[in-house]
């Protein structure tokens, strides 16, 4: 029965991370959009249509949670990291940087007006609307003009807001919300580990980030097709076991 279960619960993640890499749904606890067929993850934007600032084996994904940028875009933040320009998946791994004590500067978000970064600082947040947010309960946008941040108020709900009072409610409700996110990671983790027993060939490399993990299967083609949510579980599994 328990190989039974296995089984099936490799198949159901194969599924799910098709969808996931492809124009569907999103991943992990970020929300799984809505539809029939395959659900749209709103936070997703082609990739033809995504800025990706960082560079290196990894640059496709968030250095901090491992997550694939083009699919969580809208809520994208990119700064410089002693000197070096990283990219994020949301606010929430851009202040995870910000407190290891490195030096981060120009900070800059995407803008859901025109997929384009701009200065953060310069930015209007839509917090609280009904759209999903991104490694946190309280969905965060940014738009170029306080007047698109306050029509996509109007129909998705949310306060508008200024970056600086943003990053500061971020800030103080970082610690509980990094407790959540530790918690669901430690759980897909453990899916990872019996993922990468049945699909994997043995990795004898060690890794401090889910991003560099997962770059390094799909540059060594180690796990077969493995992609989306199945990926990012086997990631941060190497992670945990590579610390």
């Amino acid at each position: 029965m328990k190989k039974l279960w296995l089984i099936a619960t490799l198949a159901v993640a194969m599924v799910v991370g098709l969808q996931a890499e492809g124009m569907g749904n999103g991943m992990m606890h970020h929300g799984m959009g809505h539809g029939k067929m395959m659900p749209k993850n709103f936070r997703m934007v082609p990739m033809d249509k995504a800025q990706i600032l960082q560079k290196g084996p990894a640059k496709m994904f968030c250095p901090k949670c491992g997550m694939t940028l083009p699919m969580f875009y809208r809520t994208n933040h990119a700064a410089k990291v002693n000197g070096k320009m990283e990219q994020f998946c949301s606010m929430h791994c851009l202040v995870e940087e910000m407190k290891s004590g490195k030096k981060v500067t120009d900070v800059q978000v995407v803008d859901n007006s025109t997929l384009k970064f701009i200065p953060a600082e310069k930015a209007w947040y839509v917090v609280g609307s009904s759209k999903p947010g991104t490694m946190s309960k309280v969905s965060k946008y940014a738009f170029g003009t306080k007047e698109a941040a306050e029509k996509f108020a109007e129909e998705f709900g949310g306060k508008v807001m200024p970056y600086a009072e943003v990053l500061k409610m971020v800030e103080a409700n970082f610690d509980k919300e990094a407790a959540m996110v530790a918690k669901r990671q430690a759980m897909m983790a453990k899916k990872g580990e019996q993922i990468y027993k049945k699909m994997c060939k043995p990795i004898e490399k060690k890794f401090a980030t889910a991003a560099e993990a997962k770059a390094y299967i799909k540059m060594n083609n180690v796990c077969g097709g493995l992609r989306g949510k199945p990926l990012q579980a086997v990631a941060l599994y190497l992670k945990s076991i590579g610390q």
